[in-house]
């Protein structure tokens, strides 16, 4: 209840005669209870706790990545502004070179790796098993954090232009002595419940579908994820996705060079939309899978799954083994059905996660993570039992696809996705059809040696996220010609030139300078704020962190599209990209239509709004790590959620 003036002042006086000793005391009153406000027509208390204690699960499960050190951010700020862009872009950028991340030497028998689930038994408690699970992550942490501070500090060596560092005046700061960016750290997984997620797919899947993003697909595969793969009882088919935006040409090569590099792995590439005429005759992108694609990808579980019926070579070669084996998986798979198979048919939801296995396990193994799928071969166990089903896990770093491709599977929405990485926080199991069994697995930043800017590149960050805009801008300002894509000019070219009123004697007057402009990442953020008109509330200069946050959406989301070659490739054959680095250049009026969408869109995409997040920008960019990020969502999402990039199906309601 509100107090009055008068009741306020009556208040404040007894308190000041309290203290004087003129009066004694009151006495303490009961402490009230906080008031709830009674639930709306047609909202219960318990939908309400429901509710509550969903937002409070998904806060627990979203992802926890390093802070940037401050020095950084301003020695890169420093520098964006500095250093210019190479232009043209050399041909060379647009072949991946794989090792630009592991310069190291002496890091080769320090091998990044996958946390593993530490192993476990029934008879052990639930604290018990979450405790020895915290303790391992724990070390693992702290293993981790050592071989890429030792990797970030070799890496980052800067590099002087003529000047001795110990003879530079104390207050010259040290960028200005520096020629290149410095060295990024690298990001990954740092919240234990995510990495919980990936441990109970990879259990409870039989086949294990690992998606990589056909536009740079060894990114999303390092040796820490194969390491892991290749220790789990599953199989593993890799699947390529975005195939429409690197194209057939590239993702035939990336699908040589894997098939190259990891011999024995199955290799499908898949796409997951369909192109409609949408209102005002604008493509629209729907959830849809080809059916050649379809095709692919059902037949290579099918000789996965025949691979899985045929006893090992150690069980061949022993008879009574061979009596009593059983295989891991269900025999009989209607495969014709799962290449019909869409529709309100397909998608039902799965209660629970249970291992599709065969009963009569003994429930004191002492790796319950990891049953023997060989169990019959133990004696005293019961009579075994064939899976009902055949269980599939999709797993993957952020924003390869796996929803997406669930969605195109099933023919419609089912799972829910976004252009936000990292949008899936729970495995969540939907039966295909009743013989085979779905689990959609968050995306997880797996540990690699792999610069932020590259994640940045390939969306695995959220750009919501990203603190360091001026620096990822001019390493992708590096790659890309962005200034030629989004059509900007140079903000020194409408200041008129200063007119050379002085005389000079005969030869003595100097040669005109090279009028030829320059780009660095601040020009081309402030030539974007001014293109669409941005300026900070206070002083009214452009705002340039929106306009790099705009531009690094932009890349993430697909609307300026590019693609690496494979390591090797022979650019003769390929043909020269005229300078232009890894963009590839669509459709004159298709690529202006995907760019002008934020003009008409404005802020309403709501996918993005639900991230909360503890590194923003300000007007000044002073303040990165203390920011929450959600008025930066607010202003920066200003893409249409209907048709976005080539993948719009992604902006999904529930």
């Amino acid at each position: 209840m509100r107090r009055s003036g008068k009741q306020r002042k009556a208040e404040l006086q007894l308190k000041r005669a309290v203290k004087r000793g003129d009066v004694a005391p009151p006495e303490a009153q009961p402490r009230r209870k906080n008031f709830r406000r009674p639930p709306k027509l047609g909202h219960s208390l318990d939908a309400r706790l429901l509710a509550d204690d969903a937002s409070r699960a998904a806060r627990k499960l979203q992802s926890q990545f390093v802070k940037l050190d401050p020095d950084f951010l301003e020695t890169t700020k420093h520098l964006a502004a500095t250093l210019p862009l190479t232009r043209p872009i050399s041909a060379d950028a647009c072949v991946l070179d794989v090792d630009h991340a592991q310069l190291g030497n002496d890091l080769v028998n320090d091998q990044l790796n996958v946390p593993r689930r530490p192993k476990w038994k029934y008879t052990m408690s639930k604290d018990d098993v979450d405790a020895n699970e915290q303790g391992y992550f724990r070390r693992w942490m702290i293993q981790t954090d050592a071989i890429v501070e030792r990797w970030h500090n070799q890496n980052n060596q800067p590099v002087v232009s003529g000047i001795d560092l110990g003879s530079a005046s104390p207050s010259v700061p040290d960028t200005a002595v520096q020629d290149k960016m410095p060295c990024p750290p690298t990001h990954f997984e740092r919240n234990l419940e995510v990495w919980r997620q990936l441990w109970r797919v990879t259990e409870i899947s039989q086949i294990l579908l690992c998606l990589l993003d056909s536009r740079c697909p060894p990114l999303h595969f390092p040796s820490s994820l194969e390491s892991y793969l290749a220790s789990r009882k599953a199989k593993v088919i890799l699947v390529l996705t975005k195939v429409d935006i690197a194209g057939p040409e590239r993702a035939e090569a990336w699908t040589a060079y894997l098939q190259k590099r990891h011999p024995g792995l199955p290799i499908v590439q898949v796409e997951a939309y369909q192109q409609k005429v949408g209102e005002q005759g604008r493509p629209v992108y729907e959830s849809h899978l080809p059916l050649p694609f379809r095709e692919r990808l059902v037949n290579a579980m099918r000789q996965v799954h025949e691979e899985m019926l045929i006893p090992p070579e150690r069980v061949r070669s022993d008879e009574a083994k061979l009596k009593r084996w059983n295989p891991p998986v269900k025999r009989e798979i209607d495969w014709n059905g799962l290449l019909h198979a869409h529709g309100k048919k397909v998608g039902s939801v799965v209660g629970g996660a249970a291992m599709p296995k065969g009963k009569g396990k003994e429930d004191t193994a002492d790796d319950a993570q990891e049953p023997e799928q060989e169990g019959s071969d133990n004696e005293g166990q019961l009579e075994w039992q064939e899976p009902e089903f055949l269980t599939v896990g999709l797993i993957g770093q952020p924003n390869v696809g796996k929803s997406s491709l669930l969605n195109a599977l099933f023919g419609i929405h089912k799972v829910r996705a976004s252009r936000t990485p990292g949008k899936t926080k729970h495995f969540q199991t939907l039966f295909w059809t009743p013989d085979v069994r779905l689990v959609d697995c968050p995306g997880l930043v797996m540990p690699a040696l792999t610069p932020m800017d590259t994640q940045v590149l390939c969306g695995i960050l959220p750009i919501s996220r990203v603190s360091a805009i001026p620096f990822c801008i001019h390493q992708i300002g590096q790659l890309l010609p962005l200034e030629t894509i989004l059509g900007l000019t140079h903000p020194l070219a409408n200041n008129a030139p200063v007119e050379d009123k002085r005389t000079w004697r005969d030869g003595k007057q100097p040669s005109l300078k090279d009028n030829k402009t320059h780009w660095t990442a601040t020009e081309i953020m402030t030539a974007y704020a001014n293109k669409k008109g941005w300026v900070t509330a206070k002083a009214g200069r452009p705002d340039i962190h929106r306009a790099g946050n705009a531009m690094l959406r932009l890349v993430a989301e697909g609307k300026i599209a590019w693609a690496f070659w494979p390591p090797g490739t022979d650019l003769t054959t390929v043909g020269s990209s005229g300078g232009n680095g890894i963009w590839l250049i669509r459709d004159a009026d298709q690529h202006a239509q995907e760019l002008d969408e934020d003009d008409e869109g404005g802020s309403g995409d709501e996918t993005d709004e639900v991230e909360s997040l503890d590194e923003g920008n300000d007007e000044d960019g002073d303040k990165d790590e203390n920011l929450t990020g959600e008025e930066e969502e607010h202003q920066d999402a200003d893409f249409k959620s209907v048709t976005v990039g080539r993948f719009g199906v992604l902006a999904i309601d529930d």
